[in-house]
């Protein structure tokens, strides 16, 4: 019996208890609140991207855009029209990125620079291939157009730019000779391997990567540039590379090279080096990847949106031009 009762009251003080669990209200430690404020904000919605800093004071507007693949040319191609053709028949008639009507590389080309006129722009920045081949009649209209605003621009080179496919020659040699002979009115009195801007508060890099390959003195300018500890972006043609992402996105990429090289015969240029990357191409990554100065960085040469996130600070890619694809940049100040 007393076995019984004994059994009864235990079972009767865990329903109790199930019960008490049950109706009364549980108890949450109270938990400390820890204020974060990051360096750093960024947001982006299509075409549009917004960058808060703590560092900056002033609002910056910056229209982005690369890969118009511009491909006008007049009789002073005809020389060099068995380097230009395949490019030359490329990109004549293509849909806009939003609407998917049927536009031209020209026609959106004009209506970006409108745009860049109508929200305000503070500067326009070409992120390159602007331009299919080095074309005389292309780069005049380039600059003919860009004259019609305002409006200060600023120009890096793309991997088309100054590539006329088959000529004869080195890479490095070809890209310095039309960059200086041909493409040297987009650039104005910069340096076309590396120049920074100052507006606004925020320092503008430019570097041209076109060729995959990272120079010593393009590395030891951005050493300079993190060593100063102003925010700056850095803004070239081939994007970082981001784990999971294909060879285009080059710089840095650990399999770029001749083995996963697959355009060089149909662009008639040099193959990538069997070795791949040197060390000055990865110290270079290191540095802009790391940078804590570094608001964000915009490259173009994939034709696609998209952003990759590398130690908290966003890499963008932009679609391309030739369809009307752009970004509307904008730094403003982060108050906490």
């Amino acid at each position: 019996m007393r076995r019984i009762t004994l059994l009864l009251l235990l079972t009767l003080l865990l329903l109790t208890a199930g019960v008490l669990y049950v109706v009364l209200p549980q108890v949450r430690p109270e938990r400390k609140q820890t204020k974060v404020t990051p360096e750093v904000i960024f947001s982006s919605t299509g075409p549009n991207i917004n960058i808060y800093s703590s560092e900056v004071s002033d609002t910056l507007r910056l229209m982005v855009f690369a890969d118009t693949h511009l491909w006008m040319s007049d009789e002073r191609e005809e020389p060099f029209s068995e380097y230009s053709a395949r490019m030359a028949g490329a990109y004549h008639s293509v849909k806009h990125f939003q609407t998917g009507a049927a536009t031209t590389p020209e026609e959106s080309f004009v209506n970006t620079i409108r745009l860049a006129q109508s929200r305000g722009a503070d500067a326009i920045a070409m992120l390159g291939d602007i331009i299919s081949y080095p074309s005389e009649r292309g780069i005049e209209w380039i600059k003919e157009v860009l004259d019609t605003v305002a409006i200060p621009y600023y120009y890096t080179s793309g991997n088309h730019d100054w590539h006329y496919e088959g000529m004869e020659g080195s890479g490095e040699a070809l890209r310095e000779k039309w960059r200086e002979e041909r493409l040297r009115p987009l650039f104005g009195e910069h340096d076309p391997d590396l120049y920074g801007v100052d507006l606004k508060g925020v320092r503008l890099l430019f570097v041209d990567d076109s060729d995959y390959v990272i120079k010593e003195r393009q590395r030891d300018m951005l050493a300079a540039e993190v060593k100063s500890g102003k925010p700056f972006i850095l803004l070239h043609h081939i994007p970082f590379y981001a784990p999971g992402r294909s060879v285009s996105f080059g710089i840095g990429h650990p399999e770029w090279g001749a083995a996963t090289d697959k355009n060089y015969k149909i662009e008639r240029r040099e193959q990538w080096p069997a070795e791949g990357h040197s060390a000055t191409d990865y110290e270079f990554y290191d540095l802009a990847t790391t940078a804590p100065n570094l608001l964000a960085s915009v490259a173009g040469h994939v034709h696609s949106f998209g952003v990759d996130i590398i130690h908290g600070r966003p890499h963008y890619t932009v679609g391309a031009n030739a369809q009307g694809a752009y970004y509307m940049l904008t730094v403003m100040p982060l108050n906490r």
